[in-house]
């Protein structure tokens, strides 16, 4: 009789056992030599992994190369193997001597590289908000906490485009060593300073390794600002005193009597005089607000003939917006913005400034610029007018680009009861007061001269 075929026993895949095969197995194995197994295989397996960790190898040994030889250093190791090779296919002894003398100069400068010093380094400004013109300092501070004497090397101090430089002498244990440097502050911004960085570098360049030791620090350059009486823009409305013309059937400030009308609140019923006539008589008072101050700069430089009038106009406007905030009045102060170069149409919004304190004020002035998409003090005026609620007072400070015509233009973007005053920054024009129908034109060659200004024109 045939005997019955076997029948291979079925892999159990229940939960307690799973199949050893690479059926359905992806990774670098399978991807390389599939299911194969053997001698061969893992041979191939083998060859692989060991190009792959030399690559990585020498992928971080060139990264950690080309971190510290300059250019000038490739192009001395990329001619060390051409000199000694035309060298000798030639028969050039002079050649030789060159390419060996540049081996002999790449090994030497490795050598500088050798060591670490033990050092801790402090980056210190003194002061991180100055005023434009006046002097700023920053200082480094090098110790050496270490047991043994350290070495010289740079150490370098980026300062805004510039870069402080100093060198570190060899430092004992517990010595230390400072270095001052001047911060640049000829004009208002923001400086970064930092970071303080050590370098360690041949003579002639070739190579050179940078250390990062501090974080970047910023020194605010403020605009320049001065010193505003209290209520020389006499235009103050306040809730504690000055009273507007405005009528108002409830307020603080008594103006006159008048009969009754239906609507009329019953407690503002003036009884002795509603009994001395026969006809019920009713207080009424003049209108008193919380004076809100608008500051708004233009930003555009069609509004400025140069640099100067720039400069004055952001001093003009933190000059304002610091009394008021010294005052602890309500005062918003914008600027115009910017329009994206490749917008299809005009962008109309202003910027909002901080008016939280005095230095957060200084702080957005120091970084505001002129643009030549920038909204003009008119559409400056229009934005502000429609966003601004409650505004008693409006300065629209801007340069002599601004015509009269634009500023008439840009007071009647505002209420009729809001006060409007154009403060123009123009040095070649000599100070003066002019008033049209609803507007103050304010003309001022320096910054001094703001101050004259607005007392001529509440004196007005």
């Amino acid at each position: 009789m045939r005997a019955a075929p076997t029948r291979a026993a079925p892999t159990r895949t229940d939960a307690h056992h799973t199949t050893t095969g690479t059926q359905g197995l992806t990774n670098a194995r399978t991807r390389i030599v599939g299911d194969r197994t053997g001698l061969l295989a893992d041979a191939v397996i083998a060859t692989v992994r060991f190009f792959s960790a030399a690559r990585g190898v020498v992928a971080r040994v060139f990264r950690r190369l080309a971190g510290v030889i300059t250019p000038l250093g490739w192009s001395v190791l990329v001619a060390i193997p051409l000199t000694l090779g035309i060298g000798y296919a030639v028969g050039w002894v002079e050649l030789i001597v060159v390419g060996f003398a540049l081996g002999a100069i790449v090994v030497i400068a490795f050598v500088y590289l050798v060591g670490r010093s033990a050092i801790t380094i402090e980056l210190g400004l003194p002061h991180s908000r100055v005023v434009a013109g006046e002097r700023a300092v920053g200082e480094v501070v090098v110790t050496n906490p270490g047991r043994r004497r350290t070495f010289g090397v740079t150490v370098e101090v980026p300062v805004g485009a510039g870069l402080a430089e100093a060198a570190l002498p060899g430092l004992a244990r517990g010595a230390s060593f400072s270095h001052e440097f001047a911060v640049p502050t000829a004009r208002r911004g923001v400086v970064p300073v930092g970071p303080v960085r050590t370098v360690r570098a041949d003579p002639i360049g070739i190579v050179r390794r940078e250390l990062v030791w501090t974080d970047v620090q910023q020194v605010f350059v403020h605009p320049r600002t001065i010193s505003i009486p209290s209520m020389s823009t006499g235009f103050i409305r306040d809730l504690e005193g000055n009273p507007t013309r405005d009528l108002s059937n409830n307020d603080v400030s008594f103006h006159a009597l008048r009969e009754y009308l239906p609507g009329d609140e019953r407690r503002y019923i003036h009884w002795k005089s509603t009994a001395r006539t026969g006809t019920y008589m009713v207080r009424q008072f003049e209108e008193t607000r919380r004076s809100h101050l608008v500051i708004a700069l233009s930003l555009s430089e069609s509004d400025y003939a140069n640099d100067e009038e720039f400069e004055m106009a952001v001093s003009v406007a933190g000059s304002l917006g610091a009394r008021a905030i010294r005052d602890a009045r309500t005062v918003t102060v914008v600027a115009s913005e910017v329009t994206p170069q490749f917008a299809k149409r005009k962008v109309f919004a202003v910027k909002l400034l901080s008016t939280l304190t005095r230095t957060r004020l200084l702080d957005d002035l120091a970084v505001v610029e002129r643009d030549e998409s920038a909204l003009t003090i008119t559409d400056v005026a229009r934005v502000t007018g429609e966003q601004a609620v409650g505004v008693s007072v409006a300065f629209l400070v801007c340069g002599s680009g601004a015509t009269p015509q634009e500023l008439r233009a840009a007071s009647t973007k505002f209420p009729a009861d809001v006060e409007v005053v154009a403060v123009v920054c123009d040095p070649d024009r000599p100070p003066g007061l002019r008033r049209v129908a609803g507007l103050s034109v304010l003309t001022i060659g320096f910054l001094e001269d703001l101050q004259k200004s607005l007392a001529r024109s509440a004196a007005a």
